[in-house]
């Protein structure tokens, strides 16, 4: 038998053993009754239905918009795009296509924490990494953040959901020591890869951004660089777009015993200082971590690393140094100062106090050293790499 709920509907229950409670509240624009129905296996679970919405009601939430999971986050993913690259939005496209099977159908003001929780644990029993795990939690939390930011849910979900232990140790992005440093800017030869890495150690430039230069956004006198696009790989293919942030839009200091290796490797007859055999297009990362792999190996005492360590260990000594974070920040055009702090290294040797200077940790000659049959700088012109 159907009953009054304090004033509050209707409630009564069905034949298939539901409860329903019916609210009504207003008038339509045609005169009719405007009804809100509330089910539940209980009568208790209808009850805190009610206060839910009655609770989103008093806090300003907008009812008139029920997003399914779907429908948010590809309304997320279109308005975020814009400000990320095409190599990031394929990526961000396909760890949305592995969260939203699980969520399908169901509307977001109705996820819980629990529910995110359950879905970082099943990706975790699939023997998913910590990486990956980490990266369907940061875009969940993209996802409700614009939600809430909206009126669309009462809170951000991901927020209150309980984070997961690792599986083991967080492994250190690895950085050269300021031996293997001081190694590299004394033996690496004076061509166009030698030249490069000092670059990217002296600096914290990005390999994308590296590949991307074009003699035109180098000072004539190589005492700036300025970042303005980048290499970006779409299915496989190279292509020049813009850089990885709205921060990596900036002008790179050159430190004064490094600009000679800029002011060098700018006088080329290319459109961009990294080409392949094809002309006007910038060489693959692939093909350019090879050939700096292959450069590293032949300086004795050395680790083999990968390109990206250059801007690690950038990041590190300038830290070592005191400079501020937010000013590395701004140099090597991270999006936020946590990104920053993520680099963060502790190297042997970068909290003796011998290492005060940048000069200190990266020494070289202002220029490099003349060829004796000729009187002039002893550089050695690179070939194209694929």
């Amino acid at each position: 038998m159907a009953r009054r709920m304090n004033g509050e509907g209707y409630l009564h229950r069905r034949a298939d053993g539901r409860w329903e409670l019916r609210v009504m509240l207003g008038h339509r624009d045609n005169g009719k009754p405007h009804y809100k129905y509330f089910y539940g296996r209980t009568k208790r679970e209808v009850q805190e239905k009610l206060s839910e919405f009655q609770e989103d009601m008093h806090r300003g939430i907008d009812m008139s918009h029920r997003y399914t999971f779907d429908e948010w986050s590809e309304i997320w993913f279109e308005n975020h795009k814009s400000n990320i690259t095409p190599t990031t939005q394929e990526s961000y496209r396909h760890t949305l296509n592995r969260i939203k099977p699980f969520f399908s159908g169901r509307y977001i003001i109705e996820i819980k924490p629990y529910d995110i929780e359950h879905f970082l644990k099943a990706q975790r029993a699939q023997g998913l990494s910590d990486s990956y795990i980490s990266g369907f939690r940061g875009m969940l939390y993209q996802i409700f953040h614009k939600a809430e930011a909206n009126d669309l849910v009462r809170k951000n979900p991901v927020r209150f959901a309980e984070k997961m232990r690792s599986n083991g140790p967080k492994q250190r992005k690895e950085a050269f020591t300021a031996e293997e440093v001081k190694l590299l800017m004394q033996r690496l030869p004076y061509d166009k890869m030698g030249m490069s890495i000092r670059l990217m150690l002296g600096t914290g430039m990005r390999t994308q951004e590296l590949l991307a230069l074009e003699p035109r956004h180098i000072e004539e006198d190589g005492s700036v660089i300025h970042v303005r696009q980048a290499v970006n790989l779409v299915k496989g293919s190279v292509h020049v777009g813009v850089p990885k942030s709205r921060d990596s839009y900036r002008d790179i200091p050159v430190p004064p015993t490094l600009r000679w290796c800029a002011q060098e490797i700018r006088k080329v007859d290319t459109k961009f200082i990294w080409e392949k055999r094809k002309r006007d297009t910038p060489c693959n990362p692939s093909n350019f971590r090879d050939e700096f792999k292959e450069a590293i190996a032949k300086i004795e005492g050395v680790r083999v690393l990968t390109p990206h360590s250059c801007r690690h260990t950038y990041v590190s000594q300038m830290q070592a140094l005191g400079v501020d974070l937010s000013t590395i920040q701004s140099i090597v055009g991270h999006a936020d100062v946590d990104m920053t702090q993520h680099y963060l290294h502790v190297q042997d040797g970068i909290r003796q106090e011998a290492i005060h200077k940048f000069a200190q940790a990266f020494p070289l000659e202002d220029i490099p050293p003349e060829d004796p049959e000729t009187g002039t700088c002893r550089v050695i012109r690179f070939p194209h790499v694929g």
